[in-house]
């Protein structure tokens, strides 16, 4: 374990730190006022140790992208190399560390899947996929389900369906048509059932809107942000089998499920199928560098062997990223994180079904790896959520309470609507499994009290 030099700051030096961040700079999906968010200073593993010295317990990876965990110098020394050599290179010149780089992701992917087009983020991933698939195939329609999370750019926003959308709704991008996929949890007819209508429903929607007109069907590899949904047993196989019937591609978004989350390299390999395209960011650098790739099959990379590839970012394949991730897959491997990903999440699966016994609160537990998510309802028989979908502030009373004395006890953690996510770094230890999960118990006894 590397050490960390801290700093001691003087309470004006933090008074000055807080004043700056709060006049002069945005927060993300918050309001701007009367908000108290985390300082901090440094972090190391699975803490966060904020500007009056305290230990938070990071139970979300920060945005599910840190999964290396913080703090590890191996990335820092990987970028000091690359930038001591070159910092920045315009997209069209080659480096050795963008070859190494797509050479590994080709390695690490499936089948055909053997092209990477290297982009800035999630949401830039994405955007180019849906561009790809519509120049591909010439077809202008993508299906995406309503409950999922592509990012918050234009194209991709409309691609969703989180309702963080709908206050810039009127803006949408054309030519996204959404379905909807039944869960298990509040499904009433069994589970050969809900693969059965899940189907059908989506057989309908592509008859509805024109199977030659439709591009790509874009899906999450695992559920995330939307609540870890899981998807019926078989489902993505028979969405396989549609695309292919139809001259559909398969887009599949592991922004937030790949690398290493799920116990996989990607989410979608629990469900048995190959997509023709992959969406990647968050743990391919594990947050330590903004970076995404898009990596397509070798037959949609060959249509542009002899005609120019209309995709460009500034920023596509920038070097230090490319060490950054290199890097990082390279500590996947040494540290064993996607082996220990699949055994502290049978851990977690054990700790919480244990609670479950004890807080009559928790109604769900769904979890693959570490991709985790506590669904809180107020009676475990109605299954009436302790805070609605896309809840309003006054319906919140109760989560927000619970988020608090999470905050209170020393954790930082992705608190949405009634869910509690549960997806700490992949190095995490049954230790601060242990540590963390108490913090969310007491937490929890709260919503215990309003159950009915």
């Amino acid at each position: 374990m590397e050490t960390i030099e801290v700093e001691h700051y003087t309470r004006e030096e933090k008074d000055e730190m807080i004043h700056n961040n709060m006049e002069y700079v945005l927060f993300s999906w918050l309001k701007q006022k009367g908000i108290n968010p985390l300082n901090i200073d440094y972090a190391k593993g699975v803490y966060l140790y904020d500007y009056d010295g305290k230990r938070h317990i990071d139970f979300s990876s920060g945005l599910m992208n840190v999964n290396i965990g913080h703090g590890n110098q191996r990335v820092t020394e990987a970028v000091m190399r690359q930038m001591q050599k070159v910092s920045y290179i315009t997209p069209s010149c080659m480096t050795k560390v963008r070859g190494d780089l797509g050479k590994k992701l080709a390695e690490i992917c499936p089948g055909k899947l053997n092209k990477a087009f290297f982009t800035l983020c999630g949401s830039t991933t994405i955007e180019n996929a849906i561009k790809v698939a519509r120049l591909h195939t010439g077809r202008h329609k993508i299906l995406g389900r309503y409950q999922s999370y592509h990012g918050s750019t234009y194209g991709v926003m409309s691609a969703g369906g989180d309702p963080r959308k709908l206050s810039a709704d009127s803006q949408q991008a054309p030519n996204f048509v959404h379905f909807d996929i039944p869960t298990a949890y509040r499904w009433p007819y069994g589970e050969e059932a809900l693969l059965k209508e899940a189907v059908l429903h989506l057989e309908r929607v592509i008859a509805f809107e024109g199977p030659e007109n439709i591009a790509g069907i874009l899906l999450e590899g695992e559920s995330g942000s939307s609540g870890c949904l899981k998807y019926p047993v078989g489902y993505l196989k028979k969405v396989r089998e549609i695309c292919d019937k139809h001259g559909i591609l398969l887009i599949i978004d592991e922004v937030m499920s790949g690398f290493g989350r799920t116990g996989k390299w990607f989410g979608f390999q629990h469900h048995d199928i190959v997509p023709d395209m992959i969406g990647m960011a968050k743990g391919l650098t594990s947050g330590y560098i903004p970076f995404g790739c898009l990596m397509v099959t070798e037959e949609i990379a060959a249509k542009y062997d002899d005609v120019v590839l209309p995709l460009g970012l500034t920023y596509s394949a920038h070097p230090v990223a490319c060490a950054a991730a290199l890097e990082v897959l390279q500590i996947y491997e040494d540290e064993n994180l996607i082996e220990n990903a699949v055994k502290m999440g049978k851990y977690v699966e054990l700790k919480v079904s244990e609670m479950q016994k004890k807080h009559p609160s928790i109604g769900e537990f769904r979890n693959t790896g570490l991709l985790g998510c506590i669904e809180l309802v107020k009676n475990r028989e109605t299954k009436e959520p302790m805070a609605p979908f896309n809840a309003r502030p006054a319906e919140m009373a109760v989560m927000n309470q619970v988020a608090a004395k999470i905050k209170e006890l020393g954790m930082y953690t992705f608190v949405r609507w009634n869910y509690i996510f549960v997806a700490p770094p992949l190095c995490v230890t049954t230790d601060e499994i242990d540590e963390g999960l108490d913090i969310i118990s007491q937490a929890i006894a709260i919503a215990d009290q309003y159950v009915n």
